[in-house]
Parts: structure tokens; sequence; C-alpha cells
């Protein structure tokens, strides 16, 4: 009797360690992966290479959920609402964090103690292009240009307040010329006026210009990161060209709504810099002109800190305004 209560009792305990275990298993259904944009743009592709690597490696669905709005704000705001229970992440980009609030009157969520966050993906590089008519091939001779000529030398954003237009604005300001500014609404109406030479030159990402870059429709004036990249290894940094300090590199990074887990946060992160590692998942991120840019959620935490100090100035002395 005494030896089948202590077999029952086993038993029991086996048991319950396994079902602690299941319901400890994290991810055990569908998670959500919202994106502030519409789909087929690069923060888009970006969420999908991810949700695919993230549902190989965990088990469960990882389903792109495109809220787009406001700059990538809107998937935000619905984020900061979300259940904390890491079934409902955000790739956002540097914008909704960083220049968004400084160009909104609401946004609905504090970038600083809203998120949880977890760790950036990739960084995706400004480059600066020009017309192949313009008559400048360098920075140095498109500042020159720029001095001699106040205020004639236009150039195409894709949007009021957007980095690429702020990237232009701290330009302007660091070297001291006069541009005139032409924004647009969205990179497909200022690539096709700037292919056409309606513009002579503009910020956008090598998502959008590596193509025209290749096939010599564009000419590449620098790229605005840190380091030369792989893509591109002949084009100068705009520090190489000659403005010290001078990067406009947006990121892209994960985010939870506060109060998720801590071991949740950290599972995403770790599964997410295993991906990043994989040549296929590099050889993608290449197809779009991005870098892998891999970090941990205090040095995500703090760059989110950081970084709208930096920006926020530029769009304060710019005037930029979108409401």
């Amino acid at each position: 009797m005494k030896t089948s209560r202590w077999l029952l009792l086993l038993l029991t305990m086996i048991l319950s360690a396994g079902l602690a275990s299941a319901q400890g298993r994290y991810p055990d259904r569908p998670v959500k992966l919202v994106v502030g944009f519409p789909a087929g743009q690069a923060t888009d592709i970006a969420a999908r290479l991810l949700a695919e690597r993230l549902s190989q490696s965990l088990g469960q669905p990882f389903v792109v959920e495109n809220r787009p709005g406001q700059g990538g704000s809107i998937g935000l705001a619905h984020l900061a609402k979300a259940p904390a229970d890491g079934y409902t992440m955000v790739l956002a980009a540097t914008a909704s964090l960083v220049t968004n609030p400084h160009l909104y009157k609401a946004v609905g969520y504090d970038p600083l103690t809203d998120f949880a966050p977890s760790g950036v993906m990739m960084e995706i590089p400004l480059a600066l292009v020009a017309h192949p008519s313009a008559p400048f091939n360098t920075l140095p001779e498109l500042l020159a240009y720029a001095k001699a000529n106040p205020g004639k030398l236009n150039y195409a954003s894709v949007g009021n307040g957007t980095l690429s237009h702020l990237a232009m604005e701290r330009l302007k300001r660091e070297a001291d010329v006069s541009l005139m500014h032409i924004p647009y609404q969205g990179s497909v109406r200022s690539i096709a006026d700037l292919l056409a030479g309606n513009v002579l030159v503009s910020f956008d990402t090598l998502t959008v210009t590596l193509p025209h870059i290749e096939s010599k429709k564009l000419k590449l004036i620098a790229v605005a990161s840190e380091k030369r990249v792989p893509q591109l290894p002949d084009a100068p940094t705009m520090i190489e060209a000659g403005v010290p300090g001078f990067v406009a590199s947006p990121w892209l990074g994960v985010l939870f709504p506060k109060g998720t887990p801590p071991e949740i946060v950290a599972t995403i992160n770790g599964e997410m810099r295993k991906a990043l590692r994989d040549p296929g998942m590099q050889k993608s991120m290449q197809t779009i002109g991005a870098l892998p840019r891999p970090n941990s959620p205090e040095e995500f935490t703090r760059l989110i800190q950081d970084d709208p100090a930096r920006w926020g100035r530029i769009v304060r002395e710019s005037g930029a305004r979108v409401d």
C-alpha cells in the first residue's frame, strides 16, 4: 500500500512538472508581428524575413500584420495598448520612436515608458544620390556648387519631417549651405522626379536607391552609415567625404508592450541574433540595402533614449511639422 502511494505521488510530481513546463513554454500559439507601414516597403520586407525565421526556430507562426499610418506611429500606438503577454510585437522604425513625437501633436504612446525593447534587427543607411546631369560628383563638389548658387540647388525628400528631409537639413546647417526643399509623399514620387531630373539631389534609403545606382540612373555621392557598406565598397561615407560624425542610418528594432516578461523579450532577442548570423538571412538583407545590427535589450533601450535628443534638435531647427 505504501509503495502504491509513493508511486502515485511520483507520478503526480512528474505530471505536474510536465504541465508547468508546457505552460511556461513560449510561444505556444501564433504571435502577431505588427508593421506600421504598407506591404512591400522596406520595414514590411524585413518583418517578413524575421517572421519566417522566428516561425522556423520557435515552432509557432509569426504573422505579419500591417497597420500603416502616421509614419509608423499607428502600429506603435496599437502595441502600447496590447496585452503584455509576448504575443504582440512590433518591428519599429527609427522615425516612429525618435522623430514622430517631435512632429505630431500626439502619437498615442511614450517611446521611453510604454515599451519593452528587445533589440535592433538592422539598419538601412541613407544614400546621398544625384541625377547624372548634376554638375558635381563628390560631396565637396556638391557643397561648393551649393555655396556658389545659394538657394538654386533643389533637393527631394520623401516627406516633411522624415529622415530623408532631416538629414539634408542637418547637412545644410553643418556645411552652411542653402538648398531648396521639395517634399514628396513617399519614395516612389521623389525618386521618379529625381530620375527625371526635375530635382537634382536627395537622401533616401539604399533599399530605394541601390537598383538605380547599380543601373547608373543615379550617381552616388556618399552613404550616411558609420562605415562603408558591403554592397558599395568603393562609396565613401559622409564622414570620409568631409562631414565629421555625420551618420543617418535608420534602424529597425523589435518592441513589446511594457510589462512583457523579460524572459520572452530575451528569447526573441536571442533568436533574432541567431537569424542575423545566418548567411542566407544576410544575403536577403543585402538585397534591400540593409546591414545586420544586433544589440541587447539594454543597448536598444539606450538608443531609444539617446537618439531623440539628436534628431529632435534638427526637427526644431528645421521647423518641420506634420500636423
